[in-house]
């Protein structure tokens, strides 16, 4: 096999550990039910249909007691790791478990358990921008609204720019010893980042952006459920009218 087609080979990790307070469920988020499945569920079948990812890793935490009861049957390997202390450890734990499967220059897509309204399509773009990258990149939504900028009594002190503003987004996607050096040294460095790309942003790195699709959202609210429920029953709705076309 050549080293081309070695590094076509992709694993996805999913840090679903967290447990979602801020949502004021009674249950950790990835679990609540949008548009007739679990968050979680949403998620792990995007990936399940993407020919090129090996297997998936869903991060959970030891005392998870909703993973058995999900029920989860897909075509690809799903293994369950423990997660860590912060997100980074999380995905730390994750890497370490695929030392023995996953080459140097796979690639590793960490996606947020959270963000059920991914889309084949912008994970297939991903695979497109980034072919032959050495590095990696994540996908990205352009900044539409005004910002502002608030001092610590809450009033506004500045308006900013926001023609080169980004949200990042996930999957984000790199190569699989870059993302793991990248988290080590983070980790050493005592750095708890917030998303991957900032990790591997810290090592020296240059991270490619990926437009992706607006509606690609984390759902931390009750807003952001109903939302989500929104987007994902249009889809459906959408796909049901081309069959019948």
């Amino acid at each position: 096999m050549s080293s081309r087609e070695q590094a076509q080979d992709a694993w996805v990790v999913i840090p679903a550990a967290g447990a979602g307070r801020r949502l004021g469920s009674a249950i950790p988020k990835q679990y609540l039910s949008v548009a007739g499945k679990a968050l979680l569920a949403h998620t792990l079948a995007v990936f399940d249909r993407i020919e090129r990812v090996r297997g998936i890793v869903v991060v959970i935490s030891a005392q998870d007691e909703y993973w058995p009861q999900l029920g989860w049957q897909g075509h690809k390997p799903v293994y369950t790791v423990t997660g860590g202390k912060e997100r980074c450890h999380s995905v730390d734990n994750a890497l370490r478990s695929l030392r023995q499967s996953a080459r140097d220059d796979d690639w590793v897509l960490v996606h947020d358990a959270a963000r059920p309204c991914l889309t084949r399509q912008d994970v297939d773009n991903m695979f497109t921008v980034l072919d032959g990258h050495a590095v990696g990149g994540l996908l990205a939504a352009p900044v539409t609204d005004t910002l502002k900028q608030a001092d610590a009594q809450g009033e506004c002190v500045a308006t900013i720019e926001r023609a080169d503003k980004w949200r990042a987004l996930t999957p984000q996607m790199f190569r699989y010893a870059v993302l793991q050096d990248a988290l080590r040294q983070a980790i050493e460095q005592g750095a708890l980042v917030t998303d991957d790309a900032e990790a591997v942003e810290r090592a020296g790195h240059r991270v490619r952006l990926v437009p992706g699709r607006a509606d690609n959202i984390k759902v931390t609210s009750q807003e952001d459920l109903l939302l989500a429920e929104c987007f994902l029953h249009a889809r459906a709705a959408s796909a049901t009218d081309e069959r019948l076309t």
